[in-house]
């Protein structure tokens, strides 16, 4: 009997235990993809507005309304003394968050915001982005997106407190907004949505190449 010749590509083996974090990180970011990106906003406990972009993000259940966003810790200490983001702490200290949706008019804008200034700093000003007021929390959302969650904090999770270590922020949804031009019946509208994701590296990726897939009964 002939063997068998596998026509399978040779592959390169990974064990994360023997690399850096930051080698760790970009096989990650470059095999996690495309990526949403939730574009944070948040107050600090004297009410100073903060906004940044995460693109470890996803939606969680409906049951209540969860979702979930990962701040990496800092590889240095932040201007608290800390490895932790303005965002996750003041995520942490107000128990309040909005993530809006980045859509591709609003990239720079939202790229400009993940810059690490200190906590004094109203990033909607440097990023050149409107804060509007929620509906029932105090951090703002952002005008120019088509469509923002209020959430509650659920629970905050370190998977690790080394840096490049991974946060899990799990948050309820207490309120939907949506451009009324996007929304159709509990629908919305994939190309007025226009949403933008991350790819590895600078590279971002649009959405407006789509296949649709009858999912198999």
């Amino acid at each position: 009997m002939n063997a068998r010749v596998s026509s399978h590509p040779a592959m390169v083996t990974i064990d994360p235990a023997e690399h850096e974090p930051h080698q760790v990180y970009k096989v990650m970011s470059g095999i996690i993809v495309p990526r949403p990106i939730a574009l944070v906003s948040t107050v600090n406990a004297n009410g100073v507005p903060n906004v940044a972009p995460f693109s470890f993000f996803c939606g969680v259940g409906a049951v209540p309304p969860t979702l979930l966003f990962c701040p990496a810790l800092r590889a240095s200490d932040g201007s608290d003394g800390t490895p932790r983001k303005d965002t996750l702490r003041n995520v942490e200290e107000t128990g309040e968050f909005v993530v809006n949706v980045v859509s591709e008019a609003i990239a720079e804008a939202a790229n400009a915001a993940a810059a690490e200034v200190g906590p004094d700093v109203d990033e909607f000003q440097l990023a050149g982005l409107t804060p509007v007021a929620s509906a029932v929390i105090r951090p703002p959302r952002v005008a120019e997106s088509p469509a923002q969650m209020e959430c509650k904090l659920l629970q905050v999770i370190y998977t690790s407190h080394k840096p490049g270590g991974g946060v899990i922020v799990l948050g309820e949804v207490v309120r939907f907004h949506v451009r009324e031009d996007l929304f159709d019946n509990f629908r919305i509208d994939p190309a007025g949505l226009d949403a933008i994701g991350r790819m590895a590296g600078n590279t971002w990726v649009r959405t407006r190449d789509r296949v649709e897939l009858i999912r198999p009964k």
